[in-house]
């Protein structure tokens, strides 16, 4: 293939209400997206989506958009779309994802209410953000007006103490919690591994990418770990970690950084190919007021896989998400 152009569209997307992140709360979402153009008339895609706050670099986001397009033509130039020609294989054409509810302590019935008749059977919410004994009795009361078949997943972003996080494990044993997201501000290997031991749901780490090394591998002190493609160094990069993952035996979920419809679609791909019968964090595009494109559907709970050749993205350009500068653009 040759690639005859190349160019940035910068875009910023206002968000419904504000995102919590554990650096402070985001209102709008600004990227690029990277298009390539062949001699032969195809196009790729990539997303170019920092985010400091979810420990995703300039740098990191630039090359993930531009690995991203390249596969994407690359995909549509087998004729295969891009989950199937990453595994060599078929794959399903949906994946499980979680609901995404935002903090605990801001829940509301009706928002829950709307998650499951929109079929989710996993609701996930960040926690650590008000006093912990507050957010016990939180979960506890929503845990109390849950179907039997629907679970909890939680995501503290490095809230608590090794006793706060202990006591705060505890209280979930009796809950239908699923699994517990970065419970500790200074994570480290062996306080984690005492941790995992209270609680028979996985542990997980997400921002914590420094522990992940040899030594982690040979005895995981959690069960699971958390993908973003342009925190692990792309999608070819979190493939890889997938495998190591496998053989390991630790979970991998796959979850946004809130990207643009572009970048979710690479997600679920990737998702597709490391685990496909995970439930992903990918359920954020009902966070954007408008979009750079349209972003896979989600019906009964899953997200459908694009099912054209390479990535399945188009842009739209009439929704008012592209902007002109002064957005900066990646040189």
């Amino acid at each position: 293939m040759t690639i005859v152009a190349a160019d940035w569209l910068p875009y910023c997307l206002p968000l419904r209400r504000p995102w919590q992140t554990s650096q402070g709360s985001l209102s709008k979402r600004r990227g690029s997206l990277l298009r390539l153009r062949t001699a032969d008339g195809l196009t790729g895609w990539g997303d170019c989506a920092p985010l400091p706050e979810f420990g995703i670099e300039e740098a990191a986001a630039r090359a993930l958009a531009e690995e991203c397009a390249q596969l994407d033509l690359a995909a549509q130039h087998a004729g295969l779309p891009l989950c199937s020609w990453l595994a060599g294989k078929p794959l399903p054409d949906s994946v499980a994802v979680n609901a995404a509810l935002g903090p605990i302590s801001t829940a509301t019935p009706e928002a829950i209410a709307d998650a499951l008749t929109a079929g989710y059977r996993i609701l996930k919410f960040k926690v650590g953000g008000a006093p912990l004994a507050t957010e016990i009795a939180g979960l506890t009361s929503i845990c109390a007006t849950l179907p039997p078949d629907v679970l909890l997943r939680l995501d503290a972003n490095g809230a608590w103490g090794e006793a706060d996080a202990g006591r705060f494990l505890l209280a979930c044993r009796p809950l239908p919690v699923e699994g517990v997201e970065e419970p500790l501000q200074a994570p480290d290997a062996a306080t984690l591994r005492r941790l995992q031991a209270l609680v028979a749901f996985p542990l997980a780490l997400d921002e914590a990418r420094h522990l992940i090394d040899g030594a982690f591998w040979q005895d995981p002190p959690v069960r699971r770990l958390i993908v973003k493609p342009a925190r692990c160094g792309g999608l070819l990069s979190s493939v890889e970690l997938g495998l190591r993952a496998l053989a390991a035996s630790v979970e991998c979920v796959v979850t946004s950084g809130l990207e643009s419809a572009c970048g979710l679609s690479a997600c679920v791909h990737l998702a597709a190919v490391i685990a496909p019968d995970a439930c992903h964090g990918l359920a954020t595009a009902g966070w954007l007021t408008i979009d750079t494109g349209t972003p896979p559907v989600i019906s009964r709970g899953r997200m459908h896989l694009p099912q054209a050749a390479g990535l399945g993205f188009s842009a739209s350009y009439a929704n008012g998400a592209f902007r002109p500068d002064p957005f900066p653009v990646p040189e």
